[in-house]
């Protein structure tokens, strides 16, 4: 096969892939500008795909019917603290375990590593025991303290400050700076790319959090996003237009981060997965 029919075929084949994944998000979105009674009347048709009668009927209506402003600051809240001071503190234990020396470490980074393959259902009763043991329940310790730091943002952190060179933060270290300050003035400004991957990677993660908020939360005070959609499916008549607005409206956050940060984000993930 020759180079030009090869660059085809893949663009042939990510055409394919970029469409079955983009149908169901443009149902959605479309779904959400009908009327109730169009939605599944046009299921079986191209019209599906095609907002026949544009309306805002249903965004109007969810909003009204639950607090869906309430339920995305809350979400935007916990969710930024826990990207903000995940940033802090397992960039800090990446670049430990890069540049460090100290009794220990390779088996600190193994232990890592080792937890990242743990499923996080496996470990939810434990961890839901020591939340109530300390009277974390309902608030927004809960929901915050448990993910601050992760062993995935710690590996990614460690593989992209292992390229940063040696040569730099020696002659930091014979001017006379700290570990510290060598890591805040010289490396955090080279690392943009991997700060805004673990960023987008925990945002994507937690913003999609159900089972754990419904586990260490018992009222309306700091329920989620996701939670409040999930009411449309318990309080009756169940609108799925109504859905589909709601589902649209908290997709935007994400889109819109991706769009802006995707260069960093592309780049970071090249940089952490050059060296092993």
């Amino acid at each position: 096969m020759s180079d030009r029919k090869y660059a085809a075929f893949l663009y042939a084949a990510n055409a394919v892939m970029t469409l079955l994944f983009i149908t169901p998000l443009l149902w959605m979105v479309v779904s959400s500008l009908k009327p109730e009674t169009h939605i599944f009347a046009d299921l079986n048709s191209i019209k599906a795909l095609l907002p026949s009668s544009v309306t805002l009927d249903n965004y109007i209506k969810a909003f009204h019917r639950i607090p869906m402003m309430k339920y995305l600051f809350n979400s935007l809240f916990y969710v930024t603290v826990i990207c903000i001071s995940g940033l802090v503190v397992n960039s800090l234990c990446g670049y430990a375990l890069a540049k460090l020396q100290f009794k220990g470490r390779d088996m600190l980074l193994s232990g890592v590593i080792a937890l990242m393959i743990v499923p996080f259902e496996s470990i939810i009763m434990p961890l839901y025991f020591i939340v109530n043991t300390l009277g974390w329940v309902d608030t927004w310790l809960a929901l915050i303290v448990p993910f601050v730091g992760n062993c995935f943002s710690i590996f990614m952190f460690r593989q992209f400050f292992m390229d940063v060179p040696n040569e730099i933060l020696e002659a930091s270290a014979i001017d006379g700076s700290s570990p510290m300050k060598t890591f805040v003035r010289i490396v955090v400004p080279l690392s943009g790319p991997v700060f805004t991957t673990v960023f987008i990677l925990t945002f994507i993660t937690h913003w999609g959090d159900f089972l754990w908020p419904i586990l260490v939360t018992t009222g309306e005070k700091l329920r989620t996003v996701q939670l409040g959609i999930q009411t449309f499916f318990t309080l009756p008549p169940v609108y799925y237009g109504q859905i589909m607005a709601t589902l649209t409206f908290t997709t935007l956050p994400i889109v819109i981060l991706f769009l802006f940060l995707q260069r960093y984000y592309i780049e970071g993930i090249t940089h952490t997965g050059v060296k092993g």
